[in-house]
């Protein structure tokens, strides 16, 4: 099998186990290498879309190719400028979604089912989420951790997570089972290939 052929078994392999209901949503994380770094994680566990809000002033990052070392290429990106406008879009497409907040009433992440169409909240560096966005969820998760420092940082903490997703997901065959399929995958086949 020649270099091209790889590439292109490669692509077909990858856009077989893309997840079409499990995602990643952004609020206000301004910091492009943390953007970056969640790409990278969302690309390995085969999260097709991430949403990026960025409200109250905050700018959209410059997510250059070279820092997210080519997943932004491979992760399809949604800009809003509005909590409710991301929220109404995903509940209207059937998500549940639970974001990250350190409130009494969160959950553990080993509590989440997985295996459920579910997007994932996590919020800027200094901040986290906020009280909005906590309000319009349907849920709120923590990782667990028994050491002296509070939190993860946001790319550490959307690893975890989304590797907990995986697992479930894995002993489940949901990559065993397509979700792009038809014209979807032949477009997406045909862009993947020119890139």
């Amino acid at each position: 099998m020649d270099r091209t052929e790889a590439r292109t078994a490669k692509i077909r392999r990858v856009l077989e186990r893309r997840q079409l209901d499990l995602t990643v949503v952004l609020e206000n994380v301004h910091d492009p290498h943390n953007v970056s770094a969640v790409l990278r994680s969302c690309d390995s566990v085969g999260v097709y879309e991430v949403f990026l809000i960025y409200h109250s002033g905050q700018k959209f990052p410059d997510l250059s190719k070279r820092s997210s070392a080519s997943a932004v290429k491979w992760v399809k990106l949604n800009f809003f400028d509005s909590v409710e406008d991301c929220f109404s879009l995903l509940h209207k497409r059937g998500f549940s979604i639970f974001t990250t907040a350190l409130t009494k009433d969160s959950i553990s992440l080993y509590s989440i089912d997985f295996c459920q169409k579910i997007a994932l909240v996590f919020g800027n560096e200094h901040t986290g989420v906020s009280e909005e966005a906590v309000s319009r969820a349907d849920g709120n998760f923590r990782i667990p951790q028994v050491g002296m420092v509070e939190s993860l940082n946001i790319s550490v903490a959307c690893a975890v997570s989304l590797y907990e997703a995986f697992r479930q997901r894995n002993e489940h065959g949901f990559y065993n089972r397509p979700q792009i399929v038809g014209n979807l995958f032949q477009d997406l086949f045909q862009k993947w290939l020119a890139k």
